[in-house]
């Protein structure tokens, strides 16, 4: 009997063990990543930024929770959780990855163009196509297309912009035959399907939510390769270290300066989500300055949450909690940046 009741705890133990440890929970975890140096990312004219000190961009670790992993990160500071409808919506993993990728891809372009702009340097933008961000369910090309592919031609007709792409197609028929040429994983193919009634503007289409897939070309090489890393909270600190290094102005003079924020086309910084978690990875790396973004709270905001704090209110009050020196600077464009670093 006592065997029995023994065998029955060794395996009532290890389920319990299994469970904790592996079953995967419909939320997810968002706690302080890193701060990664910017110097194995970026590199202009063939070389790496071998200047003293460091420009790092910020990252918040994202991981699917346990149950045990669940109760710990509970108990711990600048921990938070979302479900993944809130992450991803009806997105699988791989198409939120895709979209991700694609973010990442969008806010290195605009970094390359700001940083070429400032340093005087010349850069053409190259339009690749019409990149895939959504399909509706009912898309006669559903069965076709994939979420990150980039349509090239429709009917054998090239285009410069997604509007004069959708101009082409409200000319057209609904139920009519279209041919697109698409790549696919670097693969070219073509899908012929008829256009569909489209829910809300009822004009014809192909039932997929798209988006400019463009290219920022440069006389001076420059490579910026981001790893693993997604979406497009690093466009500020890419387009400084771009900055940097083609200006050749070495701006951080030996310091260790962080940071986070989009980047737009124009120069303006953008605010972006888990900055706090965000400074307290550039606190452990030992930065001494971090921009934030600062943009101030719209009418919708205040209505929402009287207490509303933006990115930069929440980065100093953060750095308080946490008895960091770091200098928080607020941003509202990249000549902010600039000014600051030049001073």
């Amino acid at each position: 009997m006592r065997k029995r009741w023994q065998k029955v705890t060794f395996w009532t133990t290890l389920l319990i063990l299994f469970v904790g440890f592996f079953l995967p929970l419909p939320v997810y975890l968002e706690t302080p990543g890193e701060a990664e140096p910017l110097a194995q990312f970026v590199r202009v004219a063939g070389k790496h930024d071998r200047q003293p000190g460091k420009y790092m961009l910020t990252t918040v670790r994202l991981q699917q929770a346990r149950p045990f992993t669940y109760l710990w990160f509970k108990t711990r500071p600048f921990t938070e959780t979302i479900s993944k409808d809130q992450l991803m919506g009806d997105a699988s993993n791989r198409t939120f990855n895709q979209m991700q990728d694609y973010y990442m891809q969008s806010s290195i372009n605009d970094a390359i163009k700001v940083a070429y702009q400032h340093a005087g340097e010349s850069y053409h933008k190259k339009f690749l196509g019409i990149y895939v961000m959504s399909i509706l369910k009912q898309s006669p090309f559903k069965s076709d297309l994939a979420i990150g592919d980039t349509i090239t031609k429709i009917d054998g007709h090239q285009f410069k912009s997604v509007r004069a792409f959708i101009h082409y197609v409200k000319r057209q028929r609904v139920g009519q035959k279209v041919s697109i040429t698409y790549q696919h994983r670097k693969t070219s193919k073509i899908a012929k399907r008829p256009l569909m009634k489209l829910p809300q503007t009822k004009h014809p289409g192909l039932g997929i939510g798209l988006v400019d897939h463009t290219k920022v070309q440069t006389k001076i090489p420059v490579k910026v390769k981001a790893g693993d890393i997604g979406g497009p909270s690093a466009g500020l600190m890419f387009t400084l270290a771009i900055y940097d290094q083609l200006s050749g102005q070495h701006l951080r003079h030996g310091r260790r300066i962080a940071g986070t924020g989009t980047m737009s086309a124009r120069g303006k910084v953008g605010p972006i989500g888990g900055i706090d978690k965000k400074v307290v990875a550039a606190n452990r790396a030992g930065a001494s300055v971090f921009f934030a973004p600062d943009h101030p709270a719209t009418k919708r905001e205040k209505q929402l949450d009287p207490n509303y704090q933006n990115n930069y209110q929440v980065a100093k009050t953060t750095a308080k909690q946490i008895h960091s020196h770091m200098k928080i600077v607020p941003v509202k464009q990249f000549t902010d940046v600039l000014a600051y670093l030049k001073k």
